[in-house]
């Protein structure tokens, strides 16, 4: 940080706590917004600096939750309306194998399970309907209107159908992250120039070593997108399906059941699990995704 930097930080905090006297006789409004410009200050201030790709994201965080939880104090609002941090902080280490055990369910088990069906199934078909004219003008049209329905209607229609454990939240998984990646897999198949296919066919090249050595490799930031689209499907389509039927385990379980006794810092702790299980499996394949087309320039501009 230079010495720019630092001066402008002494300058901010200095404002604050000047200004922090005068909202102590002006209300808790007044005060939550001097906390406010305080911290957008410092937000500023850091992301200018370098290792701020890590850094900005996490004190944007913190400013948020402490902003949050000032706000929620200071107005007193009630806690059936809106918990504090602090207190979904409290429920979550007061309820952690609980919270473990609904994360294997839901997670583990129905959304993890029905994701890498449905996405294994939505690649392989991609590459018979690349193949066949047929199936991309048959398969394509229906697939867009299946993607079309609504997950309130099919939900309770395949708990019916597979029971209420969670090979039932698994296939409504299915049906939601196939044909996401089948359409952004067909997409990436089809992104071949007509001098990259003439160059292989002048090569001798089979229709496996084409789909392998030209068609794949471009399809792969397409596969990755509906890869990625598929962890937060996955994701809401499991959870989602557990308020039609479930055992007494699950994330959508516990937040119906926490609902209907008012016990919102419960239910705050749940959609936690869920908001940090989703971010980290997007990560992960957003990873992966780097590593496998550092070539593309959308990867070669992020560097």
């Amino acid at each position: 940080m230079t010495r720019t930097d630092r001066s402008w930080l002494v300058w901010i905090l200095l404002g604050a706590l000047l200004f922090a006297g005068a909202a102590l006789w002006l209300g808790p409004v007044a005060l939550a917004l001097v906390v406010w410009l305080a911290l957008w200050g410092l937000n500023t201030v850091v992301a200018g600096r370098g290792g701020a790709r890590f850094l900005a994201p996490v004190l944007f965080g913190v400013t948020l939750l402490i902003l949050w939880e000032l706000t929620v104090r200071l107005l007193e609002v009630p806690t059936v309306i809106l918990p504090a941090p602090s207190q979904i902080a409290q429920a979550f280490a007061a309820n952690t194998p609980t919270l473990w055990a609904d994360f294997v369910q839901t997670v583990l088990k129905g959304a993890l399970t029905g994701w890498l069906i449905g996405c294994a199934a939505g690649i392989a078909t991609a590459v018979l309907v690349a193949r066949s004219d047929f199936l991309r003008r048959g398969l394509l049209p229906v697939g867009n209107f299946m993607a079309a329905l609504p997950i309130v209607g099919t939900a309770p229609i395949l708990v019916m159908w597979f029971g209420f454990g969670w090979e039932s939240k698994a296939a409504v998984v299915v049906v939601m992250v196939f044909f996401p990646v089948l359409v952004n897999t067909v997409a990436g198949l089809a992104d071949t120039q007509a001098m990259q296919r003439d160059l292989m066919r002048t090569y001798g090249a089979s229709p496996v070593q084409t789909l392998r050595y030209l068609a794949l490799p471009s399809a792969l930031p397409f596969v990755f997108n509906g890869l990625k689209i598929a962890t937060t499907l996955a994701l809401i389509g499991a959870i989602v399906a557990e308020f039609f039927g479930s055992p007494t385990v699950g994330m959508g379980f516990r937040i119906s059941t926490e609902v209907g006794r008012l016990n919102l810092p419960m239910v705050w702790a749940s959609i936690t699990v869920a908001a940090l299980a989703g971010s980290l499996s997007y990560g992960l394949i957003a990873l992966l995704e780097a590593r496998l087309t550092f070539w593309h320039p959308s990867q070669r501009a992020r560097r």
